[in-house]
């Protein structure tokens, strides 16, 4: 039977690993690796049973996530909290100060931030008003006189 070779779990392995790259975070990765220890075991044992093969792999898939999740994803950097703002632009400005281009009237008005324009909502400010940018409404930023 195919599944009692070697080279069967191999297979197994890499294509896992492969559909790795195609699919998102680490979890196919462990279970190849578990696959490709099943191959090397097998190699070792060749008589051993295809239960028994299972057993064994569905052990090692398991402890090969475990010791990931457990071991290395504490060790791995991480972002500062609220710090990816990957594909939002305006939550990169929070806390940035800039200069208000038209005055806030009724709490809306147009801030000047690095080289393009913004509409701001805030207090009623006067045009060239220094404010920092304390958080997003869509396309609007919230704006306070800055300090």
């Amino acid at each position: 039977m195919i599944w009692t070779t070697h080279y069967a779990w191999w297979v197994v392995g890499l294509a896992l690993i492969g559909a790795e790259i195609l699919l998102p975070g680490f979890f196919l990765l462990w279970i190849g690796v578990a696959a490709a220890a099943m191959g090397i075991i097998v190699w070792l044992v060749p008589d051993m049973g295809v239960i028994l093969q299972s057993v064994l792999f569905a052990a090692l898939a398991l402890a090969s996530c475990l010791a990931y999740w457990k071991l290395l994803l504490p060790r791995q950097p991480r972002p500062p909290h609220g710090s990816n703002h990957l594909n939002r632009r305006a939550e990169q400005l929070i806390g940035r100060r800039c200069v208000l281009e038209s005055a806030i009237v009724n709490g809306r008005g147009k801030a000047h931030v690095g080289d393009s324009q913004w509409l701001v909502d805030g207090p009623d400010l006067p045009v060239g008003a220094s404010v920092e940018v304390v958080g997003v409404h869509g396309a609007m930023l919230k704006v306070r006189p800055a300090p």
